[in-house]
């Protein structure tokens, strides 16, 4: 794993458990694979000039706490100690602001595109230990807990494989 850090984080509020993992998709620019664009973007360093859709992004203070790229390289951004700033309002099961009590894990990809088997299991491994170490009780899509608002990971994401059918259940 790499770490890169982040300066789009801060304390979690004091006492409050982290029992949900978000699942989201990127690609920048959308539909690119591979490069610096993301790494660039989660750590304030993307440069509007590099390609036109950057320039409706760039000032976005957003983060998460991991990034599986389609190679599977796992990328960690924020510790999971820390609020990551990925989820945006949002709600889960009748509770408000999920960065709270959430780990935000980023796909490379995009809503319409399949993900590599490479990422389904570095993400299976990657939640396998965030069960080990943390109270988890949920998986959910961006796209669930900022409806309206978020279409993430999208059709192309595989909720079937054997490590998500507790997806929108409890773990």
């Amino acid at each position: 794993m790499r770490i890169v850090d982040s300066p789009n984080q801060d304390e979690r509020p004091p006492g409050v458990a982290i029992t949900l993992v978000v699942l989201h998709s990127i690609s920048l620019p959308p539909g690119e694979y591979g490069g610096e664009h993301i790494e660039r973007l989660f750590t304030n360093r993307l440069d509007p000039a590099a390609h036109p859709y950057f320039r409706e992004v760039h000032a976005l203070r957003v983060s998460s706490h991991f990034l599986v790229r389609r190679d599977g390289e796992l990328v960690q951004f924020v510790p999971v100690e820390r609020r990551a700033w990925h989820a945006g309002a949002s709600s889960w099961r009748g509770r408000g602001r999920c960065n709270d009590f959430s780990v935000g894990i980023e796909l490379e990809g995009a809503d319409d595109a399949r993900f590599e088997d490479a990422q389904y299991a570095v993400l299976a491994a990657l939640i396998a230990d965030l069960r080990r170490r943390l109270l988890l009780r949920d998986i959910a899509a961006h796209s669930e807990i900022a409806p309206g608002r978020k279409t993430d990971p999208g059709a192309g994401f595989d909720w079937h494989r054997p490590l998500l059918d507790l997806a929108s259940n409890p773990l």
